[in-house]
C-alpha cells in the first residue's frame, strides 16, 4: 500500500477508464495477486460439485463406504482449503482498495496545492469535499473488480467446461445465460450512470452551500436573512433527494436483477438437467454435479451486474478526479528581472496605476471589478500589467510573490494559536501562495521579501506589537483569556466579523511587503473603528507603496490618490475631496449621511 511520504506517482488524466485502469497499473503485484487468488479460489468453489458427484457415482451408489469417505475428507480438505485463499483474496483486495483510496486522495491534495491561487477558480469547495468525501471511496470499491472480477470470468468458463463433459446442450445454456443478462442490465447500467453523474453535480453544489452557510451564517443572523437562506437551502435539499430517489430506483432494479436472474438461471439449468437425469441421459452425480455448477455460477453471475454497478459509480468518480487534474497552473515562464527599487504597477485594461510609495484607493460600484484589477495586479489572472515597464508575467513568479502581496478581505484564518495565524505568516495570499475570495477567492499565502521556499521567521515583538496597534486589533488580544496563544477555530468563527477581518490585516501587515494589494480591509468595521485604522494605516505604509478597494469615505479621505472605476476602467482620479467636487457618480457612490459623519468626527 502507498507510504504517507511516497509519491503517488502520475496519473492518466485522459479519462475515467483510464485513471481506473492507472490505479490497478500502480500495483501490479498486488492486483496480479488479487485476480490469481479470485481466481483460484471461485475455481475451486466449482471443485465441490465435482467430488459430490464422484462421491456420489463412486461411492454412495455402488455401496463401497470407503470411497464415500475418502471423497468426503476431499470435500473437506478443499473446503479449508478454500477458506484459506478467502481470507489472503480478501487481505489483498483490501489493500488493492486501501492504495486506490490514498493514492486518489494524494493526487488530489498534490493537484489541489499545485493550482494554489488558481483552485477557486477552476473547482468550486463543494466539488472538492466531494471528491474527498465520497469520490475516493466509490473509486477504490470499483477496483474490487480486479480480484473477484476476474475470478468471476475464469470460473465460468470453467464451469463451462466442466459442464461440457456432462452435457453439450447444459453448456450451451449456460454459455448463453450471461450475454441475455447482460442484454437485460446493459440498458440499465448505462441509465444508471448518467442519473449517478447528475447526483454527484447537485451534491458538489449543495454542499458548498453548506460550506457558505457555516461561515456565514452569522452575518445572515443579523442582517435578517437566515430564514431566506434556510427555505433556499430546503429547496435544494429536497430537489437532491429527488434525484437520490431516481439515481435509487434504477440501483435497486439492477440489484434485484443481480439476485433475481441468477436464480431464475439455476432454475432453468436444474429443470434442464432433471428431465436429463429422468430420461437416463446424465447419471444423478452428474445431475447433482450440475446443480452445484450452477449454484456457484449463481455468484459470478450477480457479480457481474453488481460489477456494472460499481464500474459505472466509479467511472463517474473518475471523471470528476480527471476533470480537477487537467486544470493546469499558469505557466511561470518569466526570466526577466524585476525592478531594482519601488515601481509603477500599470494595468492597461482598466488604466489603473499604481504609484510607488503612496497610498492608493480603488473605488467601484461592483466589488468585483476592483478585485479583478487586484488580481491582475497581483498576477492571479493573465493580463498585460507591467511592473516598471516590465511586464509582470515576464517576472519569475517567486520574484512577485516576494515583493508584492495581495490581502483579501475573506482570507482563510485555519484552526490553531492565534500567535501561529498571525505570527508564523503562513495563511496569507503573496509570497507563494493560493487565493479563495468568497465566491470565487481566498487569500491562503507566504509572503515578505525571503526567497519563496525560504521559512519567515517570526516577527519581533514591537512589529507583532505595531502590526497589531495598526489595524486596531490589541484589544482582541486582550480580551482573549490566554491573549496570543488562545485558539482560533476553523475560519475563526469564535471571533465575530470585523475581529477577523482586523486578524487578518495584522497578518498583511506583519509580512511588511514591498507593495501591498489589500481588498475591502475594513468593510465590516463600525465607523469608529474603521476611521482609526485608516489614520494608523496611512502612518504605518508611509513611503510604502498600498493600493486599498474600498467605498467607504473614511477611508478614502486618508488616499494619495482616489482611482474611480466604471465598467471596469479608470473614470476619474484625484483626491477623495477633488472627486466630490468634480465626479457626480464617485460622489453618489461614496458619500454617506451627514450625521454619520458629524458622528465620527
Amino acid at each position: 500500500m502507498i507510504d504517507a511520504y511516497e509519491e503517488p506517482g502520475t496519473p492518466d488524466a485522459r479519462g475515467g477508464w483510464s485513471y481506473l485502469w492507472w490505479l490497478v497499473a500502480c500495483q501490479p503485484g498486488r492486483s496480479l495477486a488479487g485476480a490469481l487468488l479470485g481466481s483460484v479460489w471461485l475455481t475451486l468453489m466449482a471443485g465441490t460439485p465435482y467430488l459430490m458427484a464422484r462421491a456420489v457415482d463412486d461411492g454412495l451408489v455402488p455401496g463401497r463406504m470407503a470411497v464415500l469417505a475418502g471423497w468426503t475428507a476431499a470435500i473437506f480438505l478443499l473446503g479449508a482449503v478454500n477458506a484459506w485463499l478467502s481470507i489472503m483474496r480478501h487481505r489483498t483486495m483490501t489493500r488493492v482498495r486501501m492504495d486506490a483510496y490514498f493514492r486518489t486522495v494524494k493526487v488530489v491534495v498534490g493537484q489541489a496545492v499545485r493550482l494554489g491561487a488558481e483552485l477557486p477558480r477552476r473547482a468550486d469547495a463543494g466539488e472538492i469535499v466531494t471528491i474527498g468525501v465520497s469520490d475516493v471511496h466509490t473509486i477504490a470499491q470499483a477496483l474490487t473488480v480486479v480480484g473477484p472480477g476476474v475470478g468471476a470470468v475464469v470460473v465460468y468458463a470453467v464451469v463451462a467446461g466442466l459442464l461440457l463433459t456432462v452435457s453439450p446442450l447444459l453448456t450451451g445454456v449456460v454459455l448463453l445465460g450471461v450475454p441475455v443478462v447482460a442484454l437485460i442490465a446493459g440498458p440499465l447500467a448505462r441509465r444508471l450512470q448518467g442519473r449517478e453523474t447528475e447526483y454527484r453535480e447537485r451534491q458538489s453544489v449543495l454542499t458548498a452551500r453548506i460550506g457558505d452557510l457555516a461561515g456565514g451564517l452569522r452575518v445572515l443572523n443579523g442582517l435578517g436573512g437566515k430564514g431566506l437562506f434556510a427555505d433556499a437551502f430546503r429547496r435544494d435539499s429536497q430537489h437532491l433527494r429527488a434525484q437520490g430517489y431516481r439515481v435509487g430506483a434504477v440501483a435497486s432494479w439492477v440489484q434485484a436483477l443481480g439476485m433475481g436472474l441468477p436464480t431464475v438461471f439455476l432454475a432453468v439449468v436444474t429443470w434442464l438437467a432433471a428431465r436429463m437425469a429422468a430420461r437416463g441421459e446424465i447419471t444423478v452425480g452428474q445431475l447433482v454435479s450440475v446443480y452445484g455448477y450452477v449454484a456457484v455460477l449463481v455468484g459470478p453471475v450477480a457479480f457481474f451486474l453488481d460489477m456494472g454497478y460499481q464500474l459505472s459509480r466509479g467511472v463517474v468518480a473518475a471523471r470528476r478526479v480527471v476533470r480537477l487534474l487537467r486544470h493546469e497552473p499558469q505557466p511561470d515562464e518569466g526570466t526577466q528581472r524585476p525592478p531594482a527599487d519601488p515601481a509603477v504597477l500599470h494595468d492597461p485594461e482598466s488604466g489603473v496605476r499604481v504609484r510607488p510609495g503612496r497610498l492608493t484607493a480603488l473605488v467601484s460600484a461592483d466589488p468585483a471589478e476592483a478585485g479583478a484589477v487586484v488580481d491582475r495586479l497581483g498576477r492571479y489572472t493573465p493580463s498585460d500589467v507591467t511592473w516598471g515597464g516590465v511586464r509582470l508575467d515576464a517576472v519569475p513568479l517567486r520574484e512577485v510573490r516576494a515583493r508584492i502581496l495581495v490581502a483579501d478581505n475573506d482570507a482563510d484564518l485555519f484552526a490553531g494559536a492565534l500567535r501561529d495565524a498571525i505570527g508564523a505568516g503562513p495563511h496569507e495570499r503573496g509570497a507563494h501562495d493560493a487565493p479563495h475570495r468568497g465566491a470565487g477567492h481566498c487569500a491562503i499565502s507566504h509572503s515578505g521579501a525571503a526567497p519563496a521556499d525560504a521559512p519567515r521567521a517570526a516577527p519581533a515583538d514591537a512589529h507583532l506589537t505595531q502590526a497589531l496597534h495598526t489595524a486596531a486589533a490589541d484589544d482582541i488580544v486582550q480580551a482573549l483569556p490566554l491573549g496570543l496563544d488562545s485558539e482560533l477555530s476553523a475560519q475563526a468563527r469564535n471571533l465575530s466579523g470585523g475581529q477577523r477581518q482586523r486578524i487578518r490585516l495584522v497578518r498583511a501587515l506583519l509580512t511588511d511587503p514591498e507593495v501591498l494589494l489589500a481588498v475591502e480591509p475594513t468593510s465590516a468595521l463600525d465607523a469608529l473603528t474603521e476611521a482609526l485604522v485608516a489614520e494608523r494605516l496611512r502612518t504605518a505604509r508611509d513611503g510604502r507603496t498600498t493600493l486599498l478597494t474600498t467605498t467607504s469615505p473614511l477611508v478614502l479621505a486618508h488616499a494619495d490618490d482616489v482611482l474611480f472605476l466604471v465598467d471596469g476602467k479608470v473614470a476619474a482620479t484625484g483626491t477623495h475631496e477633488g472627486l466630490l467636487d468634480h465626479a457626480p457618480g464617485y460622489r453618489a457612490l461614496v458619500a454617506r449621511d451627514t450625521e454619520d459623519e458629524e458622528v465620527v468626527r
